[in-house]
């Protein structure tokens, strides 16, 4: 249960709300509980079995039997002077006033904790958001994506459902049950002992079923995290999968998690769905032995039959928030199995935050150094990088090429902090970068990747994106800038324009054009260009190529190239191949040494 307590801290933002659905919880089970022993008196006066209490007696909040002595001399008053008929009247109003204040704070419980319960649901889905965005990269690469979709959105509903919806029952019902089980001590306490050795017996059956429901209600949430993984997957390589005809395999792959996921939660439910039939009738069976053992009291004149039909209620409110209670057991117990799943994210450690004592850091004024950096993505695959040195002069274009695989994007990953060295370090203007704050660094880059990363949004929020205080007329000129300007005007909206789901309104030279616009509007000192032209045509590719000698004026740059055509005038070319670098200088240099870049360059003409 210490995942459940963890989850009512966040209600210390909703004290208000809280204090008021607890009063009302309080005040319905006071009135529940006064509602019991009004029966008696109504019951004694239909049964003609009423003794008068003649002489009035002396209120005292000491003794609480006193108010019970003055009601009956008040009631014996009224049936001297107006009838059995009017007192019967004044009982029966005294009745529907206790109900009506009962139910009316029942309801008051309920409005009150309506905006709690959804809070702490907003509160846990932001907070849940936010640990996924403050968590590194090299969290991500051992995570489904579709998985952590399934905790954000299906977990946190079946914490919404399973916990949160039956807090009132939580803070209530065991109210209610202590109110009437109180009250049948005073009626009788040897009746009670009896019933309460049946009530602990229901209990043990019904809590080992409750407790039994967490492991399956996890595998239940952990194959629904897999399922939409396949769906994301799916979605994602929906071209793929037409175009080597995989529709079969992607079907029988999806219908075999679909049909376990059927199962998980076909045996999840057969338990759950126990837990009402089984409560009652095992209260049932319980207000059976009752009847038989309380009506051998009254046949023995041990106990009045008004007093006993009072006990029979006072006991039906005990049978009934139990069984709310127990159905709430139920629902926390399945809950808590999701509530596990979310706290995996959030209590997740950030592996790269900022020291205790991070420097600001507000320009970049001299060089970027690569000191014998090594790195690792996984200790038992071995090194990416191997000793790696590299000297990047401020308003230098430095180019990075080699085959695929050799390490160059993992090289400057290193440089914004997606992943830290393993060994070495990296300096920037002389100090590690570790030693920065991280947003402070990442606000001196500008990064155009290889795949065009854009939002479902218009086409000016995601030029803008991320930045604050920009004009129209900055978004303007940095598009013109990048040559996406003229393109943007012929759409629908212009720059209000929605370009869908990952840009898919546009074509591929369009949104690598939107990125460096994003870059130029950022107007970083330092610019990451990850195989910018590689996945375009040729006429995309010459309009985005003026666009990137446009950014990279009088900028520190760092280029990776496929094709080197495009790198030709950069001051200094490093060739890299199994996590080194092989060869460093320009075009020139690197063709007169007959090495690895020649190399390159002859497939590539060839």
């Amino acid at each position: 249960m210490k995942s459940f307590w963890r989850l009512l801290k966040y209600i210390r933002n909703y004290r208000l709300h809280f204090t008021a659905a607890i009063s009302s919880n309080v005040l319905t089970a006071l009135f529940t509980v006064v509602s019991i022993p009004l029966l008696i008196p109504f019951l004694e006066i239909l049964f003609d079995r009423r003794e008068g209490v003649t002489e009035r007696p002396d209120i005292s909040l000491n003794n609480l039997s006193s108010f019970e002595q003055y009601f009956n001399y008040y009631l014996t008053d009224l049936i001297q002077t107006q009838g059995k008929e009017g007192a019967l009247l004044f009982v029966c109003g005294a009745i529907v006033v206790t109900f009506f204040l009962k139910n009316l704070f029942r309801y008051l419980s309920m409005f009150f904790m309506a905006p709690l319960r959804n809070g702490i649901v907003r509160d846990l889905r932001k907070q849940l958001f936010d640990q996924i965005l403050v968590l590194p990269l090299s969290y991500f690469s051992e995570e489904k994506k579709g998985d952590l979709m399934s905790r954000m959105t299906s977990d946190v509903h079946e914490v919404q459902w399973s916990i949160l919806n039956v807090l009132e029952a939580v803070f209530r019902e065991p109210l209610i049950i202590a109110g009437a089980l109180g009250l049948m001590i005073v009626i009788s306490p040897s009746l009670t002992l009896f019933v309460f050795i049946l009530i602990i017996f229901t209990a043990i059956v019904i809590g080992g079923i409750g407790k039994s429901l967490r492991k399956p209600s996890g595998d239940v949430q952990l194959r629904l995290g897999t399922l939409l993984s396949i769906i994301e997957e799916g979605l994602s390589g929906l071209r793929i999968i037409k175009g080597y005809n995989a529709e079969r395999y992607q079907q029988d792959k999806f219908g075999a998690e679909n049909d376990a996921y059927r199962q998980s939660l076909t045996h999840l439910l057969w338990r759950k769905d126990l837990a009402s039939p089984l409560s009652e009738f095992l209260g049932i069976l319980t207000v059976a032995v009752l009847l038989w053992y309380g009506s051998r009291q009254v046949f023995a004149e041990s106990l009045e039959p008004g007093t006993f039909l009072a006990f029979i209620f006072a006991f039906y409110n005990v049978i009934e928030p139990s069984k709310s209670f127990s159905k709430a057991f139920y629902n926390v117990q399945k809950g808590i199995a999701a509530l596990e799943r979310i706290e995996t994210v959030l209590d997740a450690p950030n592996t790269m935050p900022d020291q205790p004592n991070a420097k600001p850091l507000s320009d970049f004024n001299d060089r970027i150094e690569y000191q014998d950096v090594s790195f690792t993505y996984r200790t038992e695959e071995g090194p990416v990088l191997r000793g790696i040195d590299l000297t990047i002069e401020k308003g230098k274009v430095i180019a990075l090429v080699g085959s695929s695989g050799a390490g160059k994007s993992t090289l400057v990953d290193l440089l914004p902090r997606f992943y830290d060295v393993t060994q070495g370090r990296i300096l920037l203007d002389g100090n590690d970068i570790r030693e920065y704050r991280l947003h402070d660094l990442r606000e001196l880059m500008g990064i155009v990747s290889q795949e065009a990363i854009l939002f479902n949004d218009t086409i000016y929020n995601n030029i803008v994106f991320g930045l604050e205080g920009v004009s129209p007329a900055d978004v303007e000129r940095a598009a013109r800038i990048a040559h996406a300007h003229d393109f943007i005007t012929q759409t629908e909206h212009g720059y209000q324009t929605n370009i869908g789901d990952r840009g898919n309104k546009l074509s591929g030279g369009q949104r690598q054009r939107l990125t460096i616009a994003r870059a130029i509007l950022k107007n970083p000192p330092i610019l990451i260009l990850d195989e910018a032209t590689s996945a375009l045509d040729s006429e995309s590719e010459k309009l985005v190529q003026a666009a990137l000698v446009n950014v990279m004026k009088d900028r520190t740059s760092i280029v990776i190239a496929h094709r080197l055509s495009t790198i030709q005038h950069a001051d200094e070319i490093a060739v890299m191949r199994d996590g080194r670098i092989l060869e460093r200088g320009t075009h020139s240099e690197l063709l007169t040494r007959h090495g690895e870049y020649q190399k390159l360059v002859e497939m590539q003409a060839f």
